[in-house]
């Protein structure tokens, strides 16, 4: 860390050095929202291999009815992923969309409801145009 003596004296060089500090700041931001929903994937997975649900049974017999594995399920707008794309010149804008969304590149990942609405007030975080995650959510980001 350097001391205020160390700063130049000029004010485009400490303009300049607040800029790429506001930037890292920015981007660390955007890192740690990523990461904390990686967290919560991760934590989601392990609460359910530690605390399997259990098959219903009766006498020998599986019960009728009942919910689909979510594989088998044909997509529904009811759900929100999140996207980030890194390339060799850093990271594109992340972009929030609805979990059916034709226009997601890359590997999105999943999150709830409140995760997005949260997300999309990071001025980092953009709402896709095509899907419009902000407008389900109730937000008016347009």
């Amino acid at each position: 860390m350097h001391a205020m003596s160390d700063l130049p004296p000029d004010p485009p060089r400490l303009r300049a050095i607040l800029a790429h500090l506001d930037r890292q700041i920015t981007d660390n931001d955007t890192i740690g929202i990523y990461l904390r929903l990686q967290r919560d994937a991760v934590q989601k997975a392990l609460t359910e291999v530690e605390h399997p649900p259990q098959r219903q049974r009766q006498r020998g017999r599986v019960k009728v009815g009942g919910s689909l594995p979510d594989f088998a399920l044909p997509p529904t707008r009811t759900g929100y992923v999140v996207q980030q794309k890194r390339t060799p010149h850093g990271p594109e804008p992340t972009f929030i969309h609805l979990a059916d969304c034709t226009m997601i590149e890359g590997t999105p990942h999943r999150i709830r409801p409140d995760e997005a609405r949260a997300a999309l007030t990071d001025p980092n975080i953009e709402s896709c145009q095509f899907c419009r995650p902000d407008t389900r959510l109730g937000l008016d980001l347009a």
